[in-house]
């Protein structure tokens, strides 16, 4: 009885969390969105009121339109040199200039998937020490300084930690120690939050064992005189 509670126990959570999970993150995102732009707008527009309306998803929906516009504007309108001027202008506040850069390179490597500067390789890498190995993902190949740092190509990579891949470790890899992997980028994320657990099915991979068992028994040796 407590075998076939724990059983179904597991089968439950396994079945409802990644939902709930998901869920709850959408439900996070559309909660934050509704509460960035809209209630100040209506606030400025409205001195009067107290406390301006809250509708659901409607202040989600015209945070993305404003987004959408800005960039509309930005693109078609003012172009690059709008945003060379205000590149310039924070690259005179010295701490505003370091935040800036860190947050443009971060959001170019996430959604500028054609320029090889997001998650593009899989790839084995020897950590934390010579024999054991950690999956890791290329972003590149490093620039500036540390591209010629010890004379020969190094790769950037990001080592993701279990059972929480947002967090990890900034490797600066040559490019000769690095092992190419067949996985694509969410079966090893898979890989790596599961601890194992949930690996790529490999082709092939069933049918092993039945091979094995069908193969022919080879005849015993003949007893020695």
């Amino acid at each position: 009885m407590r075998a076939a509670i724990r059983r179904y126990l597991v089968a439950g959570i396994l079945a409802f969390a990644p939902l709930g999970i998901t869920i709850w993150a959408i439900a996070w995102i559309i909660q934050r969105l509704d509460n960035l732009l809209l209630p100040r707008v209506l606030a400025l527009l409205m001195p009067g009121l107290e406390e301006p309306p809250r509708l659901p998803f409607v202040g989600a929906i015209f945070t993305l339109l404003v987004i959408l516009l800005m960039g509309v504007i930005a693109h078609h309108l003012f172009g690059n040199e709008f945003v060379r001027a205000w590149e310039r202008l924070l690259s005179r506040v010295p701490v505003a200039r370091n935040i800036y850069a860190g947050v443009k390179q971060l959001f170019e490597a996430i959604f500028r998937q054609n320029e090889g500067t997001r998650f593009n390789r899989v790839v084995l890498v020897e950590y934390p020490r010579k024999g054991i190995y950690a999956l890791a993902f290329t972003t590149g190949p490093s620039r500036g300084k540390l591209a010629t740092i010890r004379g020969e190509r190094m790769i950037n990579c990001f080592l993701p930690t279990t059972p929480n891949p947002t967090s990890g470790y900034y490797l600066l890899v040559p490019e000769h120690d690095l092992i190419e992997v067949p996985l694509s980028v969410e079966d090893a994320f898979k890989l790596v939050m599961s601890a194992g657990l949930v690996a790529p099915d490999q082709p092939g991979e069933a049918e092993t064992p039945a091979v094995a068992a069908s193969a022919p028994t080879p005849p015993p040796l003949p007893a020695g005189d």
